[in-house]
């Protein structure tokens, strides 16, 4: 009898969870995105302060995702042998960092630099994010450590954003971001004294992420999550074209809709984390189908504001929690390769993020914003179709491995 992926040392299951230690990830992932998203809320400020036009600002979102495509697949060769939470301590000080000097920035340039930090930062807390939260939960528990990180997420859509932009009413955008850096420092210290040491697993390298995805089933899961997260982002990023669609959508109804996105998401969150450590084959497959349905069904139901409504609670419910799906699946197909693991998932989620930003502004300029949905649609659909292949791909193997 053989085996392919021996449960490594470093993560051995805990004798109780750390939820200390996860509540403080959980803290880490919601500030990131905060700070990620904040200029989106105080864009028209910030381009007026620093002189330019607010499509400029907005590549102040944008450089974060690239950085991402860079550090997420180099953060362990860059830092081998650095203890993870170490790494996460630096991290949390680079975004501080990041925001003070935003804050203070004379010029875009500054800012646009000062956010590299920040897409730095944010990167290499996805990708050793599995890792530390094994060694909290321990391998059994996996998908219950992912889902507090993942609830960070949910959870700065639906209160950390929308707070920023209330705290920019009363400050202006400077001492927001002044805060959020503050914040972060304080974070720092609650993470280098409530984690635990976490050692550095195997050597990285470039060899052995493409080691990981020769693996059964796991380049199709990848090609899978890249498809998702891009049919996703093709439909999200123009909600709001397709919700004017509609003639009982008003804009403060468009407000009220993308809240509730953020409820669902973190519902999502907290619903699935309980039980994805034992269903993540197959919410791999079924969370892709629902958002493809949703996604759909805002191109060609115009019914009440109820009915959207309740397509919006569903799409996020799915989609939000899709971090801790693809996290918890690609913990249990490759055990022994969770920091790998984590940085194909980064890599594949900002180029997907990337992808979409450059086709879909394309697509909607050139044809309209329906072929959009659609075309994002088809793209949720193959995914899903992918992961339903790989399962029978990693489960063959299984079973090949065991005779």
């Amino acid at each position: 009898m053989t085996t392919t992926a021996p449960v490594p040392t470093t993560t051995a299951p805990s004798e109780r969870i750390r939820y200390g230690g996860l509540i403080v990830l959980m803290l880490m992932g919601f500030l990131l995105v905060t700070a990620e998203f904040l200029p989106n809320g105080v864009l028209t400020e910030m381009a007026d302060a620093l002189g330019v036009t607010p499509g400029q600002a907005g590549q102040t979102v944008t450089v974060t995702a690239l950085v991402g495509l860079i550090v997420a697949p180099t953060v362990g060769l860059m830092f081998p042998r650095l203890d993870r939470r170490s790494l996460l301590v630096w991290m949390a000080l680079a975004a501080a960092v990041s925001n003070l000097i935003v804050a203070i920035a004379p010029n875009l340039i500054i800012v646009l630099l000062a956010r590299f930090l920040l897409g730095a930062a944010i990167s290499a807390f996805w990708a050793m994010s599995i890792t530390v939260a094994a060694r909290l939960a321990g391998p059994s528990h996996l998908g219950r450590g992912v889902m507090f990180t993942s609830a960070g997420v949910s959870l700065a859509t639906v209160a950390g954003v929308p707070l920023g932009v209330m705290l920019s009413e009363v400050v202006d955008w400077q001492t927001v971001f002044a805060i959020a850096g503050v914040l972060m420092v304080l974070l720092a210290v609650a993470l280098r004294f409530l984690l635990p040491s976490v050692p550095a697993e195997q050597a990285s390298s470039i060899r052995l992420l493409v080691d990981t995805l020769r693996r059964p089933g796991i380049g199709l899961g990848m090609v899978g999550h890249v498809l998702v997260v891009l049919g996703h982002f093709l439909a999200y990023t123009y909600v709001r074209l397709a919700l004017e669609r509609i003639p009982e959508v008003e804009p403060s109804t468009i407000i009220v809709l993308l809240a509730l996105f953020g409820v669902g998401g973190l519902a999502g969150n907290l619903g699935l984390g309980f039980v994805i450590d034992r269903t993540f084959a197959f919410f791999a497959v079924l969370a892709p189908l629902v958002i493809s349905v949703s996604v759909l069904s805002m191109i060609f139901l115009s019914g009440s504001v109820l009915g959207i409504g309740i397509v919006v609670l569903v799409w996020g419910f799915f989609f939000s929690s899709w971090l801790l799906v693809i996290n918890t699946w690609v913990g249990h197909r490759t055990p022994d390769r969770l920091e790998a693991g984590g940085s194909l998932v980064v890599v594949g989620f900002q180029g997907a993020i990337t992808l979409a930003a450059g086709v879909g502004g394309l697509l909607v300029d050139t044809l309209d914003v329906e072929f959009v949905y659609v075309l994002g649609a088809i793209s949720l659909l193959v995914g899903a179709v992918l992961f339903g292949l790989s399962n029978r791909t990693s489960t063959a193997a299984a079973a090949a491995a065991l005779t």
